[in-house]
């Protein structure tokens, strides 16, 4: 079975910092790219960040210079170290993987940034 488990948002104050961390099992983790999605009160999930097998990594404009993603091949984990964090930045943040014909997501972990 694949899992994909989240954890570590929270409340944040503006300007702060949070490590998402997302745990992954029952694939071949160090084989396949991974993403960091995210969604605010509203239909659209939004693309954030991915990193492929290799470890190239792409990142959506208004996160760059402030988020980075990583992953540890030893652990099957995908990280997203967010700084200067800003109250656009709230929303639930979801990771995941697509693969021809399937996707699999986890799901999500809520980062709130107000003061």
């Amino acid at each position: 079975q694949v899992q994909f488990v989240e954890s570590g948002g929270g409340l944040v104050q503006p300007g702060g910092s949070l490590r998402l961390s997302c745990a992954v099992s029952g694939i071949a983790f160090s084989s396949i790219g991974l993403g960091w999605y995210r969604q605010a009160p509203g239909p659209q999930r939004e693309f954030v960040a991915t990193i492929s097998s290799g470890g190239s990594t792409m990142y959506v404009d208004f996160v760059k210079g402030r988020f980075t993603i990583s992953r540890d091949n030893a652990k099957n984990t995908v990280y997203l170290q967010m700084n200067s964090l800003k109250p656009e930045d709230t929303a639930v943040y979801y990771c995941g993987t697509l693969l021809p014909g399937r996707s699999y997501w986890g799901q999500g972990t809520q980062v709130t940034v107000s003061s």
